[in-house]
């Protein structure tokens, strides 16, 4: 598989790392009062995540927010998944960054942009530095 160097970064919990992706969902949260929902994009991982209560354990799916929307992000699961198929290929490495739309017209428009580690290693060696 391609994507063992590919990194997705997250809302909050860092760097994803593709290849552990089996599923890209979008979902409101609960509305509370005083506080307007807010649409989630999460990757489901491929482990399961455990809980424990007085009343035993429970296993559940993991899921890691990647982006945060004040709108539905319409096809951004979709965008995602195609940006990741393109993505996988021997020899790609980089990270994919979230992007959501600033204006409160595309509320729910979302991106994501690539960020190949090929520049950096090129510049690190110098063969990408144009003064060379």
């Amino acid at each position: 598989m391609g994507l063992e160097r590919v990194w997705i970064r997250t809302l909050s919990d860092g760097l994803l790392r593709a290849d552990q992706v089996i599923g890209l969902t979008a979902h409101a949260t609960p509305s509370i009062p005083g506080k307007a929902p807010r649409w989630l994009l999460d990757a489901t991982v491929s482990l399961p995540a455990g809980s424990g209560t007085t009343s035993g354990w429970d296993i559940g799916i993991l899921h890691r927010t990647i982006i945060q929307t004040s709108a539905e992000p319409v096809e951004g699961p979709e965008l995602l998944a195609r940006l990741l198929a393109r993505l996988d290929v021997p020899g790609t490495a980089g990270i994919i960054e979230p992007v959501a739309a600033r204006s409160a017209g595309d509320a729910g428009a979302v991106r994501f942009d690539f960020h190949s580690f090929t520049e950096d290693q090129e510049t690190a060696t110098g063969t990408g530095d144009p003064a060379q």
